[in-house]
């Protein structure tokens, strides 16, 4: 089944909230779209027409199967194209989002397996992501965020939650990214922010919140 730009915009929408809470309401999925209650109450309508949502009465919604089948389509092309602007083209990490926010709606299954297998299929994207694979299996990675480790202890960054360009770039700034060795010295029980030692670099102060949007493996 095919969907409009906009029917993809809120399936996806509606599966990254459904992961972070379980069900979902139209409140917070108007306060996610920035439109109005009224407005996603009635793609809510066409959503559930096209069989693609779960209600719980008084509770909330979430995509059933084939919602979430469809939602992860939406996420793999997404991921994909922004593995494939890094990887390929050159682009700095923080300037994919919205050029991947576009690509995603191509509607080729064709083009899209043809390009996961010209890069390699890669498991993740240059944000740590998971790419869901044709099948809609996601691969799983241990991790945990920067501010929960042992001091002193050399771990690697594995993904980045906050992924805003403001995020981004300030990650690039101090010379983060995927793959980084980096360790925290010291924490500071005033703010919670953190010393931390990124290898061949001084130490720098960071906040309690870059920390927790951090995540990282391998601790040794």
């Amino acid at each position: 089944m095919s969907y409009t730009v906009s029917e993809e915009n809120y399936i996806k929408r509606i599966y990254h909230l459904q992961q972070e809470t379980g069900l979902v309401n139209t409140n917070s999925l108007a306060a996610e779209m920035q439109t109005r209650a009224a407005s996603v109450t009635d793609m809510l309508k066409k959503l559930k027409t096209k069989k693609l949502l779960q209600y719980e009465k008084y509770k909330g919604f979430k995509l059933n199967e084939a919602g979430k089948k469809a939602a992860l389509d939406v996420v793999r092309k997404h991921r994909l194209w922004e593995y494939f602007l890094v990887e390929k083209l050159q682009f700095d990490w923080d300037k994919v989002h919205a050029i991947a926010e576009e690509l995603e709606h191509i509607s080729s299954e064709e083009l899209v397996q043809r390009l996961d297998n010209f890069l390699g299929n890669p498991s993740f994207d240059p944000h740590g992501d998971p790419i869901p694979d044709r099948n809609g299996k996601i691969p799983v990675i241990n991790q945990q965020n920067l501010g929960t480790i042992p001091l002193k202890k050399i771990v690697t960054v594995s993904s980045v939650g906050n992924q805003s360009a403001e995020m981004l770039d300030m990650l690039k700034h101090y010379h983060i990214a995927l793959g980084t060795p980096i360790s925290v010295l010291k924490r500071f029980e005033f703010d919670g922010s953190l010393e931390i030692k990124v290898l061949h670099r001084n130490a720098c102060i960071i906040s309690e919140q870059v920390a927790k949007n951090v995540f990282v493996h391998d601790v040794q």
